[in-house]
C-alpha cells in the first residue's frame, strides 16, 4: 500500500486475541495494537487530530509554533506530526524526563524546554501555560482539555466494532481520559449494554 506521508498509516491498527492472558475458554480477550503507529504509540492519533482541528479553526497561521507540556508519548507524537506538516514544535517536559523521550522529540525536530522536576508534569502545565502568555506564537492544544483528544478516539471505537462488531467489554488504560472517553461514545451508540 502507499501513501503520501506517514499520517495517513495512523490508526487501522490490528487486533490481536491473548488466549494465554484468558483464564476462561468461552472469553476472547483481544487487544488492539497501538504501537504500530508511525511514533508508536495510540497518542499519534490525538496528535494528528488536535493539528488538523487547530488548522480548521484556524488557530495556526505563518509563524506558529506548537507547544505543550507533555511526559512523553504525546509529546513524540506531536513532534512527528508537527514536522510532517511544516510547524515548529516545542515540547515542555519536566527535567525528569526520560532520556528516551528526549531523543526521539528531538529526532523528530522538537525544541524542549525543562520545567523543574520537583514540580512534576504541573510544573510542565504551568511553565507552558507562561510561555503563551509571553509569546503570542505560541499555540498550546492542551491534550488534557482539547475535545479533539477524545474525538480522534471515535474512530478507535469505529475499527473495534468493525473487527468485533460483537464486543461487550472495553478496557483501557487511563492517563488524559481521552481514549476512554472517544471509544465509549462510539462503542455506546453501537451497542448501550457495552461495559
Amino acid at each position: 500500500m502507499r501513501y503520501a506521508n506517514i499520517l495517513e498509516t495512523v490508526g487501522n491498527t490490528p487486533m490481536i486475541e491473548l488466549k494465554s492472558f484468558n483464564p476462561r475458554p468461552e472469553v476472547h480477550i483481544f487487544a488492539k495494537l497501538e504501537g504500530v503507529n508511525p511514533s508508536g504509540s495510540i497518542k499519534d492519533r490525538i496528535a494528528k487530530k488536535m493539528i488538523e482541528q487547530a488548522e480548521s479553526q484556524h488557530l495556526l497561521t505563518a509563524g506558529s509554533i506548537l507547544l505543550e507540556p507533555t511526559s512523553g508519548n504525546t509529546g513524540v507524537a506531536l513532534a512527528l506530526a508537527a514536522n510532517m506538516k511544516g510547524y515548529p514544535f516545542t515540547a515542555v517536559i519536566s527535567e525528569k524526563g526520560t532520556q528516551d523521550k528526549r531523543r526521539l522529540l528531538e529526532l523528530y525536530g522538537a525544541k524542549i524546554i525543562t520545567s523543574p522536576g520537583a514540580a512534576g508534569s504541573n510544573g510542565a502545565i504551568r511553565l507552558a501555560q507562561e510561555l503563551v502568555e509571553q509569546d503570542r506564537r505560541y499555540v498550546m492544544l492542551y491534550q488534557y482539555g482539547n475535545e479533539a483528544n477524545a474525538a480522534a478516539h471515535e474512530t478507535t471505537g469505529a475499527e473495534i466494532i468493525e473487527d468485533m462488531p460483537g464486543v461487550q467489554v472495553f478496557v483501557a488504560g487511563l492517563g488524559t481520559g481521552g481514549t476512554l472517553t472517544g471509544v465509549a461514545r462510539r462503542l455506546k451508540r453501537h451497542d448501550p449494554t457495552i461495559r
